[in-house]
This record gives C-alpha cells, structure tokens and sequence, in this order.
C-alpha cells in the first residue's frame, strides 16, 4: 500500500515543482518597451515618444530602449523629449544604432545608459543658426543633462561648440564627432552592442520579452507637415497653386493645390507647436488685401500690405526669424523654377488659350477695335480709379482702360489723352500739357 501511495505522490510532486519552476521562470521575464528614434527630430516625434513613455509605465515595462538613428532636428522638440525621458519611472537605455547627431546627442544622454553599435557616430550638435545666443543656451541644455547623468559635460559641450578644445581628443575650430571605439575607449557610453540582446545581457537581464511601439497615423503626419524639409515645399505649393489660379480663369485646380499647401503648412507649425492660430489669421488678411489689390489696377498700398502680411504670417509660423527667411527664399525658388518650367512645356497653343480670353471681340457685338480708339485723341475726360499707371476714365460717358503717361493720377482728376497706341489709350493730367 505505501510504495502504491508512494509510486503516485512522486510523479505528482515532480510535476508541481516543475510547473512551480516554470511560473517562477514567467515571472522572472522583464518586459522589454522598444522605441525607435530614426526621423527628424520634430514635434511628431516628441509625441510619439511621450505617448509610447507613458504606454511603457502603464503597463509596467522594466526598461525602456530607444533605438537612435537621426540626424537631428529641432532643438525645442530634442528639450522636450529630453524631458519626458528623464522624467520616466521606467528605466532607459539608448542604443545608438549608426548615429545620433545634433539633436540626437541630447536625447541619447538623457537615457541612464547609452551603447552604440560597431562602426556609430555621436556629436556634431551645434545649432542652427549658429549664433552665439543659440549655442550658449544649447551648451547650458547639454551640460545640464551631462551632469545629471553622469557624462562629461565637457565631452557634450565640445559636440556642440567648435571653440571648445579637448587636449587629446579636439582642437579648437573642430566639432566633436565620436567613434563607438573612442566613445569606448575615453568612457563616454556603457559598452558597445552588436545588436539589442547584448545591451540587455550587459544590464543583467536574460529572460525577456520585447514590445516595439509603433506610431500612430496621426503622429506620423505631425511628424511629416512639421518637418523643416517638408514645410517649405508645402509652402512652395500654395504659392505655385496660387499663381496657377491667378493666370487661368474661373477656380480650378490651382486653387485647390493652394488651399491644400498653405492649409499644411500652417497645420504643421500650429500642431508643431511653433505657432498659434493667429498666424492663421494674418495670413488670411493678407491674401484678403492681395484680392483688393488684383481687382484695382496697378500696385499700391494694398498689394504692400497684403504682401507684408503673408510674410509676417510665415514668420510667425515659424520658430525663428532665419527659419522663415529660409522658408520663404525656398518657396520662391521653387515657384519660380516651377512656373518656369509650366510656361516652357505648356504648348504656345495651349497657353495663348489659358492666358488670354478665348473670345471673338467683333463689332457686330457691340466691342470697339483698337482701330476706332484714335477717335478718343485730344479728347478730355474724368479718372473713374486711381491710374497708377493705368486705370478707368470716362470720356463722354464711356468708361475705357487708360494709362498714364507718367505719376499717378488720383480719382476725380481731369485728364485729357495725348496718344493713342493700338489699343492703349495714353493720357495726361489736364493742365500739365
């Protein structure tokens, strides 16, 4: 009877310790959060990161890895991912997995250990511009983390200004741009990784599970409208839209791809965070006084105006007064080469019909050929609209397009015409003959 209970209890005792083994072995397994830093540094991605950090903590990660693979971006966003990384309650690591340079450098030392695969490169962090105020502050930014993690902050401050020399490692002039080896070798980072597993056996941890975060639609496209590479094509877009519109008849298509580049434009500075919806306003006041100014003849105080009033609308979408310069120099550029491009491959066929009014003007119907205009020679009349040069007069009741011979001649004004050029009527203000 005792070695029957014997024979029974045994196995079952294997077994409950195996499956003991086996639970003990499940609750060991450390959850692993990946998330990749490989575009722009832009608001997008900040984002991204906030939204995958808080993910991480909610559902009890153990560590948090970024893997690094960016050339920079914007020094706001790099501060604001900083933060949000070294806030976390969640451990973090960063794996620099070819390179992490300008804003890249801020955000893989703000992790508590950095590896960096065979064959990487970290640094090159000076600002854009490269004012003395720009990289004053950033130098404060960097040092700051530096110390606060445990780095040489005068490692990260020569990575970002070329005056600062490192005896043996930078001469002055240069940036600092490191090596995995020399990051190594002069104990900047924590180890150098083939690939993901060996960062985590060099942290201790065997048994694991991995989760990569993955961004949302929605963050991608923040991450796309607000790139610095992005914004003035979608600028350029609006302009070469709007000049589309100007020069064909009726709204079409130049229209749409106007409404569609500017409404992108400023959507990616405002949900970037580099502007607020008044900019959204200036801009629309400014394309508001351009219509005024097309509809008068000439160029006057409108068309400044409204001009004035787009640019300062992309300055203030914009994070400095350089960006916008840089913006809009590149958008006319691009217009400029486009439009170029349009009038060259239109067919002449083609153009003649979408420039000019595809419409018989004969004298049955009631229109005056350039011919009968020499009648109007010595006539006298009165400005309907400022002619600045040209404009409406009116002559024995007759309202025609006129131009003035030299000036501008205000509305009201007496004038009286002094030459008639196929079609143009050319007049002087009376009393001046």
């Amino acid at each position: 009877m005792k070695r029957t209970v014997f024979k029974y209890i045994v196995p079952i005792l294997v077994m409950i310790l195996s499956i003991g083994g086996i639970t003990g072995a499940i609750d060991d397994k450390k959850s692993i959060y990946v998330i990749e830093v490989k575009t722009e540094v832009t608001p997008g991605l900040y984002n991204y990161i906030n939204n995958s950090i808080q993910k991480a903590e909610d559902e009890g990660a153990d560590l948090i890895l970024f893997e690094i693979d960016t050339f920079g971006g914007r020094v706001d966003s790099a501060i604001n991912i900083s933060d949000v990384i070294i806030s976390s309650t969640v451990p973090t690591a960063a794996y620099i997995n070819k390179k992490a340079i300008s804003a890249g450098v801020l955000i893989s030392i703000s992790c508590d250990d950095i590896y960096m695969a065979p064959g990487a490169t970290i640094g090159s962090a000076e600002t854009i511009p490269a004012t003395e105020k720009n990289i004053s502050f950033w130098k404060k930014q960097l040092k700051t983390v530096a110390e606060e993690k445990g780095r040489d902050p005068e490692v990260v401050m020569a990575m970002a200004d070329k005056d600062m020399e490192i005896e043996g490692l930078i001469e002055k002039g240069k940036l600092l741009n490191l090596t995995t080896n020399e990051a190594v070798e002069i104990g900047f980072i924590d180890g150098k990784a083939l690939n993901r597993r060996q960062i985590y056996e060099s942290l201790g941890i065997e048994n694991f599970s991995e989760t990569e975060i993955e961004s949302t639609v929605v963050e991608d496209f923040i991450n796309i409208i607000s790139s610095s590479y992005v914004a003035p094509i979608l600028l350029a877009l609006g302009f070469i839209g709007m000049v589309i519109e100007i020069i064909t008849p009726g709204f079409g298509v130049g229209g749409i791809i106007s409404i569609i580049g500017f409404s992108l434009f400023f959507m990616g500075s405002i949900l970037g965070g580099s502007a607020q919806i008044l900019s959204v306003v200036v801009f629309m006041i400014g394309m508001v006084l351009l219509v005024i100014e097309a509809a008068a003849p000439g160029f006057g105080v409108f068309g400044v105006l409204g001009i004035s009033s787009v640019i300062m609308s992309v300055v203030m979408a914009s994070r400095s007064i350089a960006q916008a310069v840089m913006y809009i120099v590149i958008a006319i550029a691009l217009t400029a080469a486009v439009i170029t491009v349009i009038f060259k491959k239109l067919p002449k066929r083609k153009l003649s019909k979408t420039l000019l009014l595809d419409t018989n003007l004969n004298t049955d119907e009631g229109y005056i050929s350039s011919e009968g205009k020499s009648q109007y020679l010595g006539k006298e009349g009165v400005c309907l609209s400022f002619l600045r040069p040209s404009g409406k007069i009116e002559i024995e009741g007759e309202m025609l397009d006129a131009i003035a011979e030299s000036g501008l001649i205000e509305k009201g004004e007496k004038v009286k015409v002094i030459r008639v050029e196929g079609s143009k009527i050319i007049v002087r203000k009376k009393g001046e003959e």
